[in-house]
């Protein structure tokens, strides 16, 4: 089985993804590498939030 290399979908290939307040983080899909790699995908996280959407640490 081959793995295929694509440009991600999630962050155009740029790597680094915006909130809507314009801060700046790595692609959470591609992991800052801009490319989506079948086969290398990471187990999905449910994040604790609070009502306002906002991340809970």
């Amino acid at each position: 089985m081959t793995t295929r290399e694509e440009k991600c979908m999630a962050c155009a290939g740029s790597g680094m993804l915006a909130d809507d307040e314009g801060w700046q983080y790595e692609c959470s899909v591609c992991h800052g590498t801009g490319v989506a790699s079948e086969g290398k995908e990471k187990p999905v996280r449910i994040l604790s939030v609070d009502e306002n959407n906002r991340l809970l640490d």
